[in-house]
């Protein structure tokens, strides 16, 4: 019980904020379609790229359209990480936790399931009901946070949660930062353009940044954009906020008093010290892309490793401090009895069906902070 309810709310965040990033993406792209001088090519590879399933498109579609893209990022249901896709998954893991998460959360997934699946029968064809409605994912998801924060017990249940969304938020702000680097641009002639500036503006606003941004740096530069989504510890899609603040929902899982060794906090906390004392300098000597490449693979691994640790292994290695959160069995009492019994599941754990299987990581070759 214990692993599948874990496994469940893990990625039960983890398919609401990718929603969110998809639909976030989408939007800025299209107004930068807007900006766009005449005669510049529409970019739509990138977004593509930003999701990892440059091959899967390519199978299905083809062409890099804007309707195809389109398509394929919002309404294709063959596509696993098209928006309707990962809110179909994490209403399935939020029903198969049912009597653990609050009713107000579950409300406000089928409703944001509801407005996904008409959106899907009823495709929007204007371009204010197309802006509409990915401006409606991004409030669903922000309002699917708030009412868990506001009705959950912040116990390890909601660290779970929490757990899930910054390292799915970590993986995107790097993704994002990396096709922008690389694909955006049509030439190296174009660096430090008006074009160049707008496309940097665009990727501060696909993470909601660039007011943020604007209030602590004066000059719209590559390096101080790449350095702020990276570094700045007050930005909560920052990589290092998303990192640390990871770590101490893994610590409050695990528990203080904890014996037992877990990978996955010696791999996040491994990662999250890197980015804590490597400086940017030593990021761009090494290479930006390269840095960003890495980060992924060892994010992939710490998800892999949370997965060995909390929903793979057999109940009776679990530690107590997590099973009295999420131990939903019932103790029978007997009047006049000396001691009491408690009935324990005896259920091995499985992941819930329909998630992403585990990605094996090729172990980095160059430190990134050589």
């Amino acid at each position: 019980m214990l692993s599948r309810v874990a496994d469940s709310i893990y990625w039960l965040n983890r398919y609401i904020e990718r929603a969110e990033n998809v639909a976030r993406f989408v939007e800025v792209n299209l107004n930068l379609l807007m900006d766009n001088p005449v005669g510049v090519t529409q970019q739509w590879e990138p977004l593509i790229a930003v999701t990892g399933d440059r091959a899967l498109f390519q199978e299905r579609y083809g062409q890099t359209t804007s309707t195809n893209v389109l398509n394929f990022l919002t309404f294709d249901i063959h596509s696993p990480n098209s928006i309707i896709s990962c809110v179909r998954s994490a209403r399935e893991n939020a029903r198969s936790v049912r009597e653990t998460i609050s009713s107000e959360m579950w409300e406000q997934i089928n409703t944001f399931y509801l407005m996904v699946e008409d959106a899907a029968k009823n495709k929007p064809e204007d371009i204010r009901e197309i802006y509409a409605f990915y401006a409606e994912v991004k409030l669903a998801s922000h309002r699917f946070v708030g009412v868990m924060n506001a009705t959950s017990s912040w116990n390890e249940s909601w660290h779970f949660g929490r757990l899930g969304r910054l390292l799915e938020r970590a993986d995107k702000t790097s993704r994002i930062l990396d096709v922008k680097y690389f694909l955006l641009l049509p030439s190296v002639k174009a660096v430090g353009s008006p074009l160049d500036n707008l496309q940097w503006i665009s990727l501060l606003k696909s993470a909601s940044a660039y007011e943020m941004y604007r209030k602590v740096e004066q000059e719209l530069t590559p390096a101080n954009v790449a350095r702020f989504l990276i570094f700045n510890l007050q930005f909560p899609r920052s990589i290092k906020f998303c990192l640390r603040h990871a770590e101490r929902s893994l610590e409050s899982i695990i528990g203080p008093s904890s014996d037992i060794s877990f990978s996955s906090q010696r791999e996040l906390g491994k990662l999250r010290a890197e980015i804590e004392y490597v400086t940017f300098e030593e990021i761009f000597s090494h290479g930006l892309h390269e840095f960003l490449d890495g980060l992924q693979l060892r994010l992939n691994q710490v998800g892999d490793r949370v997965h060995e640790d909390f929903i793979a292994i057999p109940p009776s290695v679990q530690s107590s401090s997590i099973t009295d959160a999420f131990n939903t069995s019932e103790q029978s009492q007997s009047l006049g009895q000396m001691s009491q019994t408690s009935s324990q599941g005896g259920q091995t754990a499985s992941q819930t069906a329909g998630q992403t299987a585990s990605q094996t990581a090729s172990q980095l070759t160059a430190n990134a902070v050589e």
